[in-house]
């Protein structure tokens, strides 16, 4: 990175930061700091619920996933809209009316205290996990290609967060959001424009698309009833639709978002906004992915993207092999991106050689696949503990080594953005429900607003230094995006089965829920670690297992003449 990248990095994270802090400096009671002073317009609901959800593993994981699968992971998204108009329908107006300032004391009116405390601390569990995370994805990543030390980058963007979220609370979270989402919008369309414009003369975006096409990589819809499918069209719609449902509808990191809005309009509009513009936003950052693929159709890429494999692997005996299958891999990519030329320009040939010129690419690139299988191995045997899997490695790999100076800091400015925007709303969401549903609840005796706001200030802080120590302690997963997903599908379902029990099911008190809960979240914790199911069904799973359970306590308890539970 030159000055000019450095200067605009900085530049652009220091003035977000600066800008949250003096906008909403002085928060003097807990209706202005939790839920911003229900200031928020529509539009400013619907950027902050979207930049929470799209945190800087949405921009480093998922270009890298639609490079190595193609466009079908969109198919995870295609429940969220549903999602939006149950919540609008059904959670807005119910949170609106009790005056609720977090989810889960709508459940004490409705159960008890004991279960009301049990949701919550489920959620600080799987936020507090999540939000360490979004620390460490960005921060692991720029480390392994910048070789920046590790600790010192999550100590970093923790500070960066934790600063502006003190001062401001949910204001300072909403203000500066959309500022964030301004930069990453920006710097992605750049990114795209940029990926077409490098591709040969002759390569028009028509022609990028059929490469991406015959490459299988824009095979979107999927509506095979393969259970062990993870992204299908069934699972998007069902599996997503429930995941979509707990996140948005009882996570208190989104529900704090639409709690700030002007009036129940306000929410209601920020919420569809949301659910109309979340899908193209993903089939985008997924479709610059794509392009990014066919980019490298016609320029050669690493054996691996993530550069402290490769080190690893040339600091081993393995070396010399390693290098073999760099040779092997160069003459695959020569050859390849002739085939690749001929296919794209062989309008004038018959549909025979046509499908002849399309045959030969994808044996091409089967062979680049296997080639990096092969060195995958290799780099697992060199050394056990570096991270072979480099999907999270793939678009910044691209951003350094092909854009112009200058334009480099503005992307790593969005991979940063994206992580500051959604680490606040988790932190300000976690010391919310800590203050209110834990230990305002649960205090002795009468105490001021500034009290609060103060204890709220302090429990921040405290949520940062723990999701600092949760990242600095992670490990790579299989895919960031995912590892995300998978937190909170194990947790999600049932959280929402709770609350719909509460919203729709009058028959079921407070022990019979508290109990179904305990013996639903085992299970599902189960379930994940024996492999029964992919993640996504989970979340249905979950839901209907704990409103299962809780109607067949409920009937166990009036037969035996149990009515100890609340009315």
């Amino acid at each position: 990175m030159l000055l000019l990248d450095w200067i605009v990095l900085i530049g652009t994270l220091v003035f977000i930061v600066t800008y949250g802090a003096y906008k909403t400096r002085g928060s003097k009671n807990v209706q202005d700091y939790i839920r911003g002073g229900n200031e928020a317009k529509w539009w400013t609901v619907g950027l902050s619920v979207m930049a929470t959800q799209a945190s800087a593993i949405t921009f480093l994981s998922t270009p890298g996933q639609a490079f190595h699968s193609g466009m079908g992971f969109v198919q995870f998204y295609f429940g969220l809209p549903i999602a939006m108009v149950i919540i609008c329908m059904v959670f807005i107006p119910i949170y609106y009316r009790l005056e609720v300032y977090t989810a889960y004391e709508y459940l004490e009116s409705r159960f008890d205290l004991k279960t009301r405390t049990l949701t919550a601390l489920l959620f600080l569990t799987q936020r507090g996990l999540a939000a360490g995370i979004t620390i460490f994805a960005p921060a692991i990543i720029l480390s392994a290609v910048l070789g920046w030390d590790l600790t010192t980058l999550n100590i970093l963007i923790g500070v960066l967060v934790i600063i502006y979220t003190v001062s401001g609370g949910t204001k300072a979270v909403n203000v500066t959001q959309k500022q964030q989402m301004a930069v990453i919008f920006f710097g992605m369309i750049t990114a795209f424009l940029l990926i077409i414009q490098y591709l040969p003369e002759e390569i028009t975006f028509t022609k990028a698309l059929e490469v991406a096409g015959s490459s299988g990589k824009l095979d979107i819809l999927d509506f095979s009833l393969d259970f062990d499918n993870r992204y299908t069209f069934w699972s998007g719609i069902i599996g997503g639709t429930f995941l979509a449902l707990s996140y948005f509808g009882t996570d208190q990191s989104q529900v704090q978002r639409y709690l700030s809005g002007k009036s129940v309009q306000q929410s209601q509009l920020g919420l569809i906004f949301n659910g109309l513009l979340k899908v193209p936003m993903q089939f985008f950052i997924l479709l610059v992915g794509v392009m990014v693929f066919v980019f490298y159709q016609f320029n050669n890429s690493p054996l691996n993207f993530n550069p402290a494999a490769t080190s690893a692997v040339h600091a081993s005996q393995l070396a010399p092999e390693y290098r073999e299958l760099e040779k092997e891999l160069e003459q695959i990519q020569d050859e390849k991106q002739q085939k690749t030329l001929f296919y794209a320009g062989a309008e004038d040939f018959s549909s025979q050689q046509r499908d002849l010129f399309r045959e030969e690419m994808l044996q091409l690139n089967e062979a680049e696949v296997q080639t990096r299988a092969e060195a995958a191995d290799l780099i697992s045997r060199a050394n056990s503990t570096v991270e072979t899997n480099d999907k999270d490695y793939v678009f910044i790999h691209f951003i350094l080594n092909n854009l112009p100076r200058g334009l480099i800091g503005l992307l790593l400015a969005v991979i940063l953005s994206a992580a500051m925007s959604s680490t606040a709303s988790e932190l300000n969401a976690l010391a919310s429900t800590t203050v209110i549903d834990l230990y305002k609840r649960n205090l002795v005796g009468a105490r001021s607003e500034k009290h609060f706001v103060k204890a709220s200030k302090w429990f921040t802080l405290g949520w940062g230094i723990i999701a600092i120590m949760v990242a600095s302690f992670a490990e790579l997963f299989d895919n960031l995006i995912q590892l995300v997903n998978i937190i909170g599908s194990i947790f999600y379902g049932n959280v929402l089965g709770i609350f719909l029990l509460a919203f729709f099911f009058k028959y079921v008190k407070g022990n019979a829920v508290f109990i179904a809960a305990l013996i639903t979240q085992a299970m599902i914790i189960t379930i994940y670690f024996m492999e029964i199911m992919p993640y996504l069904w989970l979340n249905v799973t979950g839901c209907l297992l704990v409103i299962t359970l809780a109607f067949m306590l409920q009937s166990w308890f009036n037969t035996s003449g149990n009515n100890t539970v609340n009315p």
